[in-house]
């Protein structure tokens, strides 16, 4: 009896040896995308359990700034923003995948080039792998627009004329061109990059916030404010679906995966919006997201493979777009069927080869460490010119003084 007692415990703990588990770190909306595809991981590999451990947006990326400092917590895959790229990559706490065993630069020509331009590091070394992308456009209320009398070309003809039908539906209608002004700037410093530089930065890694992309881009947003043409409310505030939901805010400028989002926030409003390029045809990339390895992984050779699993397999990222509107970075995914169907939630227009359109004709810039630092003193920067009465100048030259100061520390 107790010889069989002991094959028992040997096979069971062979059985154990045997069974692994992978552990993915996530923020909140991606992780939709992760749990999605488990069940097409599980018929590859049986043998392998998913965990995924999902934290708000803002609470992920401090956590793993802590788990790549200390070296633990940071689970075997770990999922990362774009702003955050140039920051984790040289933290030092994740695998390099362009070197041996990854080898990661063979899939380089499958990947939308600018994902792959903003997963490389300044040093030449990409720690993250693109997962999905996210290009500008500009969401209006279509019955908004119809009452108002105002066109689309009229609409994004340029960005003077963007403001100018603000002022035609806010007096026909009485509805805001967009919930902050702020925004306006935000997407125009998205859509103005020049060549050579990132976001924030030149190519030589310096800010350029008082360039005069910047300074136009507050210009901009002044004069919505100015004309009051904003609700002057933060966007995911109750304000904000409010106004959304009931046609006081005519448009919206985001990544088009807010579609999807539109579709859970605000659902009784389906059919009345539409998408269109921002204006002047501008191409910008409004997010975006990547996963890394952690040094710290007991599970690289597995992390790598569920790494690949989920960027490179063209039916994982369909399934990826259809649970959450993440539009694929792999580019044979972009050429399906399903982006040739309509969108119901957006009365049936085809507005997905729009999105795959621009998302092809952004530019490549690569990310720099400093990215979520300098997004936030142009935000304080705006705050202060729309809501202080500081000047465009003086703001902006505090921001580049403060983004300075963190770059030569």
């Amino acid at each position: 009896m107790k010889r069989v007692l002991g094959l028992i415990v040997a096979l069971s703990a062979y059985g154990t040896a045997q069974a692994a588990t992978l552990t993915v770190s996530c923020f909140s909306n991606m992780n939709v995308s992760v749990e999605a595809a488990i069940p097409m991981w599980k018929k590859l590999h049986p043998d392998v359990d998913i965990k995924v451990n999902t934290l708000a947006y803002g609470d992920h990326h401090n956590a793993l700034t802590t788990a790549l400092a200390t070296g633990s917590g940071a689970g075997d895959v770990t999922c990362v923003e774009v702003g955050f790229v140039a920051k984790f990559g040289e933290s030092g706490g994740l695998e390099d995948l362009l070197k041996a065993p990854y080898n990661g630069k063979q899939y380089q020509k499958q990947v939308t080039a600018y994902a792959w331009a903003q997963a490389t590091n300044p040093d030449g070394g990409m720690y993250v792998f693109p997962a999905d992308i996210a290009p500008g456009t500009l969401f209006y209320r279509d019955d908004i627009l119809k009452k108002a009398g105002v066109t689309t070309s009229q609409l994004t003809k340029s960005w003077d004329s963007y403001i100018q039908a603000g002022k035609k539906i806010k007096e026909k209608t009485g509805a805001y061109l967009l919930h902050n002004a702020g925004f306006v700037a935000q997407a125009y410093i998205r859509a103005k990059v020049t060549n050579g530089e990132s976001l924030f930065f030149d190519s030589k890694g310096n800010p350029v916030l008082t360039s005069p992309r910047f300074v136009q881009a507050i210009t901009l947003a002044k004069q919505v404010r100015d004309a009051k043409l904003d609700a002057n409310i933060a966007e995911w505030s109750p304000e904000w679906t409010d106004g959304l939901n009931k046609g006081r805010i005519a448009t919206q400028p985001f990544g088009a995966w807010f579609e999807g989002t539109m579709r859970g926030l605000i659902p009784d409003t389906a059919g009345k919006w539409r998408a269109v390029d921002l204006p002047e045809k501008s191409y910008a990339t409004w997010g975006g997201s990547f996963m890394a390895i952690p040094k710290q992984s007991k599970n690289k050779e597995l992390a790598w493979e569920f790494l690949k699993f989920f960027s490179l397999n063209r039916e994982v990222q369909l399934n990826s777009f259809r649970v959450n509107s993440s539009l694929p970075s792999l580019k044979s995914a972009q050429n399906d069927a399903l982006f040739r169907q309509p969108v119901d939630f957006l009365g049936g227009q085809v507005a997905r080869p729009m999105w795959v359109r621009a998302a092809n004709n952004v530019k490549g810039i690569e990310s720099n460490r400093l990215e979520s630092v300098a997004n936030d003193a142009f935000a304080a920067a705006l705050d202060k010119v729309l809501n202080n009465g500081v000047t465009i100048k003086a703001a902006l030259e505090e921001a580049q003084t403060l983004v300075t100061r963190r770059l030569n520390r």
